[in-house]
């Protein structure tokens, strides 16, 4: 039996390998080389992960979409009142600057 096997030359072997990979649409690689095919072959995983995680509620567009049930975001609000008492005490964001000699950066010298 051993002797059969050892009979079958190369050329055939190669031959039969492409003929199965035509039959069951395989990809037919003789060298081995990395394709990637196992992972192009796989379920996507995004549309399952997309419904595990319920979407959440936000509140502003909540309040957006309905207007009429005259809904108030407080975090919303404090953080506003929190900006306003920043930039009572001077230490708020500094203003955008509305042409370009306007910055801070081009008045600096290098």
């Amino acid at each position: 039996m051993a002797a059969a096997a050892a009979a079958i030359r190369p050329m055939r072997l190669a031959s039969l390998t492409r003929s199965r990979c035509s039959i069951f649409q395989t990809a037919y690689n003789p060298t081995s080389a990395r394709t990637g095919a196992k992972y192009l072959r796989a379920r996507l995983r995004g549309p399952s992960m997309v419904k595990y995680y319920t979407p959440e509620a936000n509140i502003a567009h909540i309040m957006r979409q309905w207007p009429e049930l005259e809904m108030r975001n407080f975090a919303e609000e404090e953080r506003l009142q929190d900006v306003e008492d920043k930039k009572k005490r001077g230490k708020g964001a500094p203003k955008k600057a509305k042409e370009k000699g306007d910055s801070r950066r081009a008045s600096r010298r290098r």
